[in-house]
């Protein structure tokens, strides 16, 4: 049997290869840190599992593991990014933004300290360690912050690039990873900018607007639509906040229907998000797929993502019903306007 460790997530893209983002990132750590010598990586006794081992072996004098300490931690943080230094405080997402939600919230995003957040085990994906290490409500919490920006890769090519910048940015930065091998969808050199989504299908039937894991699926998805007819576009949203409002009220305009896939609670998260921005901008029908409001359970994640309603046949069954949505709004619109 396959070791946990090793199992990919349950994305279908069987004709690309597949990778953590972890890899990525513990490999662009040791690149970023010859580049800035103030760049400090600190952790939570698991560098094992962010790969920040290599960092270590690299830069010994800049890797400070705090134990299982993480208010500790964040606090540190905060303290020395007022000396100039740039601290990326590396440990599970549901630790540092639950743990170390009163250090993020008022001794970093309140007096807006440049420090970075870098966490794994977002999502149902984690899937064997359970409910206690699957993050379904961390994205909620960071964006609801002032001053935090959300960062949500979608695989291992675009890992490098967006850490880059969020190393550059200067203030709170909350960056989600998961923890399995998934498929790649990006091309070396694809261009990846903080704030901006990316398209990476178009479509004119509606739009599935995914985050993280959930972009290989709901490309899954619309290949699926594709056969059935249907013309769906797909954004990758790879920063959930400052959300990228042009594309998204574009895609609503364009389209007239919405899908969000997200491997979070569908509260709050990316699906939150965009209906919140399109209710004031552009109202069009919304369907939101993600974790219903409910605790995870220790599984696969092959078997969790269907028993959650988060599959890409699920994608699809959404996009049906957005779509039965979007003609019955056109009929409404048709009969108060008198016309058959």
């Amino acid at each position: 049997m396959t070791p946990p460790e090793q199992r990919p997530s349950p994305a279908l893209r069987e004709d690309r290869p597949r990778r953590t983002l972890r890899e990525a990132f513990g490999q662009t750590l040791v690149e970023l840190g010859a580049e800035f010598p103030n760049l400090v990586v600190l952790d939570a006794d698991i560098s094992g599992s962010l790969k920040t081992g290599a960092f270590r072996r690299h830069f010994p004098e800049r890797h400070i593991n705090f134990g299982t300490a993480e208010q500790d931690m964040l606090m540190a943080a905060g303290g020395l990014s007022t000396t100039g230094l740039i601290p990326l405080a590396c440990t599970y997402a549901t630790f540092a933004t639950m743990r170390a939600c009163e250090q993020i919230r008022s001794f970093i995003c309140y007096s807006r300290l440049n420090v970075k957040v870098m966490c794994s085990h977002g999502g149902l994906e984690v899937g064997w360690d359970g409910p206690t290490h699957q993050a379904t409500e961390d994205v909620a919490i960071m964006r609801a912050m002032p001053n935090m920006t959300v960062v949500v890769p979608a695989d291992a090519i675009a890992v490098p690039p967006l850490l880059r910048q969020v190393v550059a940015l200067d203030g709170p930065t909350y960056f989600r990873m998961g923890r399995n091998p998934v498929p790649i969808i990006y091309d070396e050199g694809q261009r990846f900018d903080l704030g901006k989504a990316i398209t990476l299908r178009t479509g004119s039937d509606l739009t599935i607007i995914a985050m993280g894991v959930m972009v290989s699926l709901a490309l899954d998805a619309a290949d699926t639509l594709a056969g059935q007819g249907i013309d769906a576009r797909v954004l990758d949203v790879h920063t959930v906040k400052p959300l990228d409002g042009e594309a998204i009220e574009g895609a609503a305009q364009e389209t007239g229907a919405i899908v969000t896939a997200e491997d979070h609670n569908v509260i709050g998260g990316l699906g939150g998000a965009v209906a919140e921005y399109l209710a004031e901008h552009a109202p069009v029908p919304v369907l939101r797929v993600g974790v219903p409001d409910t605790f995870g359970r220790s599984g696969d994640p092959a078997d969790l993502f269907p028993m959650y309603g988060m599959a890409a046949p699920d994608i699809v069954a959404a996009a049906h019903r957005v779509l039965a949505r979007k003609k019955a709004a056109k009929t409404r619109l048709r009969k108060s306007q008198g016309l058959r």
